[in-house]
């Protein structure tokens, strides 16, 4: 098994054994907008909307479940981003 594989497993198990005890706690930006009172008008004017809002699989009822599927699914996305671009920057013949 490659180091890459092992990192790889690694990661998807700290993320699914780790997402549940994230802090509840609003970020920082998140943090400033409520102080400065102009949090609500950036409130439903998204432009996007997210696949995983609040860092919770829609869907699962279970909020850890959900909070744990959201962390594996953010770190299966984010291996597969860096091993894609790696693979494109890559010099041939490496």
């Amino acid at each position: 098994m490659s180091n890459t594989v092992k990192v790889f497993i690694a990661a998807i198990i700290v993320a699914a054994c780790l997402s549940p005890f994230a802090s509840s706690f609003p970020d920082g930006l998140e943090k400033v907008a409520k102080d400065k009172g102009f949090l609500d008008k950036g409130e439903g004017k998204e432009i996007i909307s997210s696949p995983i809002p609040d860092y919770a699989l829609p869907g699962v009822h279970n909020e850890g479940l959900a909070t744990s599927t959201a962390g594996v699914l953010g770190t299966v996305l984010t291996f597969g981003a860096a091993y894609g671009l790696g693979k494109l920057v890559r010099k041939k013949g490496n």
